[in-house]
């Protein structure tokens, strides 16, 4: 019998944890799972097999000192369940710390829905160079679905009584029994009726029509921070879609900040190039520099070369100690044509050796 590498199979380390053993586990059972289109039973059963294993810290040491064929293995003398594999050992028996509900939930049906919190949102927003430098505030139109005003999220017209749900006779939960190839499950979900209560009201809000919730056009005022960088993103806690009887998911706000002709931003520093005349660079001079809240005066440095690099301090990014500075690259511009008395008089500097 040949040798099985359950560590080479689930694709992690010998000494990898059980939280990345699991999550290496996760990530194979639901791509080889083969309920889906594109599995593929035979992996299905050997990483199963490899997590079953190394999920439970006596098996694991066992299977560590003594290989494949250890007492606890699983292997050819596994006998029932899934394809010959033993799933005795899941679910909470033999030491095993396995959850089909929370694995294979979304395969059939069941498992942890996770109805009780609205949907998030994303959306992208672009804005100037500058708002993304100093901060500002943007405003959003959105369409999503919202807590209805008008009865509070309830669903009952005001004044009304509240009945006992039909759909899940007051329990608030249904269950449902499915059999598929690991045998049969039994899954349980929040009323879609009632949304968990187990009552609904006799008369529906004529807002809503009793749902608690319905879609709306909605002004968001989002505040973009100063210094932030494109691409990043705002998360805005409970602006996101809302569910009656639950949490309001969260809106997520992608930024796009548009370029600057002249300035670039590092950090907290800008940075940007200054062209100045070659006579300046040699003598000296001073520039008239705008910045982006406005015009300061550079002292050009006689001497000064291509490449140097100018600080202009505290025009730059705010930030929680101040602000950073603006940073210029020096840039001489070299004359196309040269009259007969610039001519003579660079030649006089060549012959000083300048």
């Amino acid at each position: 019998m040949n040798q099985k590498d359950y560590y080479k199979i689930l694709g992690v380390n010998r000494t990898a944890s059980k939280e990345e053993i699991k999550k290496a586990f996760r990530k194979l059972a639901h791509q080889y799972h083969p309920d889906k289109k594109e599995g593929d039973e035979g992996k299905f059963k050997e990483v199963s097999e490899a997590y079953a294993v190394l999920s439970d810290e006596k098996r694991r040491s066992e299977y560590d000192a003594y290989g494949h064929v250890f007492a606890g293995g699983t292997g050819a003398q596994s006998h029932g369940g899934f394809g010959g594999f033993d799933f005795s050992g899941f679910g909470g028996h033999g030491g095993v710390e396995f959850d089909l509900g929370d694995i294979f939930g979304e395969f059939f049906g069941g498992g942890r829905r996770r109805e009780s919190r609205g949907h998030d949102i994303s959306i992208d927003i672009s804005i100037p160079f500058k708002d993304a430098v100093f901060g500002a505030e943007r405003t959003v139109l959105i369409t999503k679905t919202s807590l209805c005003q008008t009865c509070a999220g309830s669903g009952a017209k005001e004044g009304s009584a509240m009945v006992e749900c039909a759909t899940c006779n007051g329990k608030g939960q249904l269950h449902e029994t499915r059999s598929s190839i690991l045998g049969t499950f039994t899954s349980t979900r929040l009323c879609p009726k009632c949304h968990g209560k187990g009552e609904v009201p006799k008369e529906k809000c004529e807002t809503c029509h009793g749902e608690g919730a319905h879609r709306k056009e909605e002004k968001i005022t989002v505040s973009i921070p100063a210094g932030i960088n494109d691409g990043e993103m705002i998360r805005l806690s409970g602006m996101g879609e809302a569910i009656a009887g639950g949490a309001t998911g969260d809106l997520y706000v992608k930024v796009h900040v548009e370029p600057h002709p002249t300035f670039r931003k590092e950090g907290n520093n800008l940075y940007t190039d200054l062209s100045v005349k070659l006579s300046d660079a040699l003598l000296g001079g001073e520039y008239s520099l705008q910045t982006l809240d406005g015009v300061v005066n550079l002292k050009i440095p006689a001497g000064v070369s291509v490449g140097d690099v100018l600080r202009v301090r505290g025009k730059g990014v705010p930030n929680r100690v101040g602000r950073g500075d603006i940073l210029v690259r020096i840039r001489v511009s070299m004359p196309k044509k040269l009259s007969k008395r610039a001519k003579k008089l660079i030649e006089d500097l060549k012959e000083e050796g300048i």
